[in-house]
């Protein structure tokens, strides 16, 4: 039998949308396609706990998946009333001249992400304790083996990986560790919180937030559960060498420019890094004797990523954003940038979500062959 098949699922906020796109096109060509581990990360910890909570064939699962990201709006995210906004930035606004006195208002994030949490409670079956219970079903099965959700502890600066079934191993180093426990809601909405923006989520007795802060090793929850095989999906674009030279603002960088580049190297940069590490250490690997590797094993992996900036795309849909969130959204200057890619991130719009599903459909079909080859058993590692 094939070694064990790993699905990473990184960050991007509304982009992961591309992702459910590329399990439909791998639903299309290739139904009985089985994810023996699912690892997820900031918004792809949403898909990996639907895919890993459905029971039975791929298909049925994400035609499931598709239907609910292609009819997502802002305001199942988030609030974006006129009220809910001006609270939360007026709260920023006073804790930011309170001068570190006793009296001033608590603040969490820029806006009210109840909506979402609501979401996935209506979405994933949970028993009384917020356990998602098709998850503990499925492992139980070993279908997937295990899955992982991360995140970031606030308090300590460490990044936490949650993992249910399998036999977790022991691994822990002084920022990063593995936790075993029966994954909830609340694991999946703190994977997902963008800093500052989505307020951080309790979990025991700690606060946590986006695990894409601190993760410079996407894959190595993949390694640490015995994967032999890795299918990445990345929401950054590759841009070629003209397309980087070439400045998407004039003039002073607006707060929206900055926010984007800082986001693109908390969350879509670092996979490409890890990738590199990945298939460097295979190429040095195959020139030493099985025998003699010290329990080093080369990893097949295959990285997919879309073949269009979804940055430059967003443009085209921004004018249908709710006209509060618009407008805040605008004063940071996402209109006076040709790639707001901090704007993506926030992108809930069905029309947006839709090409993004639409895209990554396309680049399966185009990279089928050795996604196939990935999946039947074995292939050369590819970006």
């Amino acid at each position: 039998m094939p070694a064990d098949l790993a699905i990473v699922l990184t960050g991007g906020g509304a982009r992961a949308a591309y992702q459910v796109g590329v399990l439909r096109g791998i639903a299309t060509h290739l139904p009985d396609t089985r994810f023996n581990i699912v690892i997820g990360v900031s918004a792809g910890a949403i898909n990996a706990a639907f895919l890993a909570s459905r029971p039975g064939p791929l298909r049925p699962t994400i035609d499931e998946l598709t239907a609910l990201w292609a009819n997502l709006n802002v305001e199942d995210v988030f609030r974006v009333d006129l009220w809910s906004l001006a609270k939360h930035i007026g709260q920023w606004g006073l804790r930011m001249v309170s001068g570190g006195s006793r009296v001033r208002l608590p603040v969490k994030g820029l806006v009210d992400t109840m909506p979402l949490r609501s979401l996935l409670d209506r979405t994933f079956q949970v028993n009384g304790g917020g356990e998602i219970k098709g998850i503990a079903d499925n492992t139980g099965r070993g279908d997937p083996k295990a899955v992982a959700v991360t995140t970031l502890d606030y308090g300590t600066g460490r990044t936490v990986t949650w993992v249910q079934g399998g036999d977790v191993p022991p691994w822990t180093r002084p920022l990063r560790r593995i936790a075993e426990t029966h994954l909830t809601v609340a694991h999946v909405m703190a994977s997902a919180a963008l800093p500052l923006f989505f307020p951080a989520v309790p979990i025991g007795s700690g606060w946590y937030g986006d695990g894409g802060i601190r993760l410079a090793s996407p894959l190595s929850p993949a390694l640490q559960l015995g994967a032999h095989r890795i299918l990445a999906i990345s929401t950054r674009y590759a841009k070629s060498i003209d397309e980087a030279n070439e400045p998407a603002t004039k003039g002073y960088p607006p707060p929206a420019q900055i926010l984007g580049q800082l986001m693109n190297a908390i969350f879509l940069d670092v996979l490409d890094e890890d990738a590199l590490r990945l298939m460097r250490s295979n190429a040095l690997l195959a020139k030493i004797p099985p025998e003699e590797r010290q329990g080093h094993r080369i990893v097949d992996l295959v990285v997919l990523r879309p073949s269009q900036d979804l940055g430059k795309l967003v443009t085209r849909y921004e004018p249908r954003l709710p006209r509060g969130f618009r407008f805040l959204t605008r004063s940071l200057g996402t209109r006076e940038t040709t790639s707001p890619d901090f704007l993506s991130l926030l992108m809930f719009q069905p029309d947006y979500l839709q090409k993004l599903i639409e895209i990554g459909e396309a680049d399966v079909e185009a990279r089928i062959g050795e996604i196939a080859a990935l999946i039947d058993g074995g292939c050369t590692a590819r970006t």
